[in-house]
């Protein structure tokens, strides 16, 4: 028996239907050939969400200089050779270059870091050789390479010889790059300051762009991308979920969506006979994701830029903590206020405090009240103690205050709760990390961020 693939393009009455013996089926047209499917089905740029600004900046120096290269022509100047694109994991920096090749009609040619290494000598060079090659022949194009910080580390704490030989090609690669070949370099990386400064100057990556965290309404529409196939309830709120997703990037809130479609599927697993070929219809229709499917997953999921930190959400509430009533209205006043009523503060150009120092004798209650407001602004919640941040190694102590207070960014609204503050701010030996520490706080200040 021969099967027919078909595609749905139009179904009355509901949006959504399942396929029985009475089904009527009209079939129009012509045949549809597999590969140009299959290019409506790429990634373009609707399905990119939460990065609005930086994909304006991207378009701008990737899609003009590959539609309209007469514009830089015409005005005398040389179009960018190649971008930077930094982030978290999961931000989004592949499916941007992706899209961006898809709607420029641009070839593609993507590179994975570790997978131009060889053993043999001169072959890591040779692939890389080759990569440039092949992008040049098929102009206009763009080179996507991924984790480049892998493959062009900094050459002066790098050990190997291959290391030192493929950053110096990529540089000579660049440079070699003819500034009107209609060909792009995008690089995709997580730690940006591994990357030999060399590669970083005007003419080789001339813009470097940040693929954050998405604020609120960044999340709600990468949520809105990633549901819109999907079979909701009227009771989804998919603004409250954004809202409680701090800190979440794109492929976080994939990972959510996916979460609570299980969710959904598990709680029809009692009436499915899994040894069935087929699924019931009324199973099927009566299946539709909840708020409540949602609030499930979101109890059992983290962001993954957050997972080596204890990051949570504490449920003590004011009713947990007896007396001290002047203290919690200070606190109200001094972080739950500027978090909940954000624009009542900018309205009046008030700058929110970013430090409160609790005092007290042990067992007085200050975890308690950190963990207290920290629940009441709905923020996340980082516990740190003093020494955990103290090591042996120069510089390592620095490091970890300031990946602490990365962390915490990235969880924005998030109270980070400094135990035994003073076992790192007294001592003189002590000057470098309090000298980081001061530094860092000053730069949340003039930020304002939510930390």
């Amino acid at each position: 028996m021969r099967s027919v693939e078909f595609k749905v393009i139009e179904t009355d009455p509901p949006e959504y239907c399942v396929v029985a013996p009475d089904t009527e089926i009209f079939c129009e047209g012509e045949p549809v050939r597999r590969e140009d499917e299959d290019r409506l089905d790429e990634v373009g740029y609707d399905d990119v969400g939460g990065v609005r600004k930086q994909m304006a900046q991207i378009r701008e120096l990737v899609e003009l200089p590959l539609r309209h290269p007469q514009l830089f022509k015409s005005i005398g100047v040389k179009p960018p050779k190649g971008i930077l694109l930094y982030g978290p994991p999961g931000s989004g920096k592949t499916l941007i270059a992706r899209a961006v090749a898809n709607e420029t009609g641009a070839f593609f040619f993507c590179i994975n870091g570790p997978e131009i290494m060889s053993k043999l000598a001169g072959e890591s060079e040779s692939n890389l050789r080759k990569a440039f090659e092949e992008a040049e022949k098929n102009a206009p194009s763009i080179i996507f390479i991924d984790e480049i910080d892998s493959i062009a580390p900094k050459r002066e704490k790098t050990h190997g010889e291959v290391e030192r030989r493929i950053v110096s090609q990529l540089l000579t690669l660049m440079d070699g790059l003819k500034s009107r070949a209609h060909v792009i370099v995008i690089g995709a990386t997580n730690r940006p300051n591994s990357i030999d400064p060399a590669l970083r100057r005007f003419g080789r990556f001339d813009r470097e762009i940040d693929i954050g965290v998405p604020d609120e309404v960044g999340r709600l529409e990468v949520l809105r991308i990633h549901t819109k196939n999907m079979k909701l309830s009227d009771d989804v709120d998919l603004e409250r979920i954004a809202k409680d997703t701090h800190g979440y990037v794109g492929a976080d809130l994939a990972a959510l969506c996916t979460e609570a479609a299980l969710q959904c599927i598990r709680e029809k697993m009692d009436v499915i006979d899994l040894e069935d070929e087929s699924i019931d219809a009324e199973i099927l229709n009566s299946m539709a994701v909840s708020n409540e499917h949602f609030q499930t997953a979101l109890g059992t999921s983290n962001p993954s830029a957050l997972r080596e930190t204890v990051v949570e959400v504490p449920n003590v509430s004011w009713e947990d903590i007896g007396g001290l009533e002047n203290v919690k209205r200070e606190l109200q006043e001094t972080v739950q206020y500027p978090v909940e009523h954000p624009e009542k503060f900018e309205k009046f150009g008030m700058s929110p405090s970013k430090g409160v120092l609790f005092y007290g004798p042990p067992g007085c209650g200050k975890t308690l009240l950190a963990k207290a407001i920290a629940n009441e602004c709905q923020a996340n919640f980082i516990s740190v103690k003093g020494p955990e941040l103290l090591t042996m190694w120069f510089g390592e102590s620095e490091a970890n205050v300031r990946e602490i207070f990365d962390k915490a960014r990235q969880s924005a609204p998030c109270v980070l709760f400094f135990d035994e503050l003073d076992s790192i701010a007294t001592q003189y030996s002590m000057f470098l990390v309090l000298h980081v520490f001061l530094t860092v706080l000053h730069v949340i200040y003039c930020r304002e961020e939510a930390v």
